[in-house]
């Protein structure tokens, strides 16, 4: 039972990350997959979990991230 929550618990999450880096990079001119993937493509290792926090707390840093995959794809 305990390992069904935690399963549940994480996929919550990691929604919720999508939805938070989606917002932010749709109000930059990019999708959710254009994002990660230019990302992807500069090498940029940041897991979803810290690009939403950068997307709700940091909004100049969210934007060069956004320039950085935007160049990259």
């Amino acid at each position: 039972m305990r390992i069904a929550i935690a399963k549940t618990k994480k996929r919550n999450f990691r929604a919720l990350w999508q939805i938070r880096i989606n917002a932010a990079a749709r109000a930059a001119g990019l999708t959710y997959s254009r994002f990660m993937e230019g990302l992807k493509a500069a090498n940029v290792a940041l897991d979803r979990k810290v690009l939403a926090d950068i997307a709700a707390q940091d909004t100049a840093a969210f934007g060069e991230l956004v320039k950085v995959a935007h160049q990259a794809s």
